[in-house]
């Protein structure tokens, strides 16, 4: 086979895998992702410092999520995620769709018994996670802070 054949060969099968993959892959995925922004009452603020929700195509960032009440570790834990949760369910995911997620406490030796409340909270197979005691405190007075990322 000559060098000009061989090339046209091969670029009839680049085509056609391309074609292939392209037909393989549903037409919502190869959209291109839009950037939105969720409001938990439905209403922009009139000068919002960040977002607190926003998804991209079927990723879903959540900041960090802190309890700025009294109570104990545990109390503080357990409305953070509740919070999490409720944001999670208005757009159309869950806590099982959580994908990782970052811990924040005021105090490190918090860490046990914010662990028992912690437990269980993304089903059967958690997220990625990483936790650290935040220099300095958590705005707020919050004992801790939570944010993740998640699927739709």
């Amino acid at each position: 086979m000559s060098t000009s054949n061989r090339r046209k060969f091969l670029g009839r099968g680049v085509a056609a895998a391309a074609a292939a993959t392209a037909a393989a892959v549903p037409a919502s995925a190869q959209e291109k992702p839009v950037k939105k922004v969720h409001y938990r009452d439905g209403k922009k603020p009139d000068k919002p410092m960040y977002s607190s929700t926003i998804s991209y195509g079927n990723l879903l960032f959540i900041s960090g999520v802190g309890y700025h009440k009294e109570g104990d570790i545990k109390v503080h834990t357990k409305n953070v995620l509740d919070s999490i949760k409720s944001q999670l369910e208005s757009v159309g995911s869950s806590m099982e769709k959580v994908l990782k997620c970052n811990v924040y406490l005021n105090d490190l030796k918090d860490y046990d018994a914010m662990n028992e409340v912690y437990r269980g909270s993304f089903g059967s197979e958690p997220p990625v996670r990483t936790t650290i005691a935040a220099a300095g405190g958590i705005p707020g007075n919050s004992l801790v802070e939570i944010d993740v990322i998640a699927y739709i």
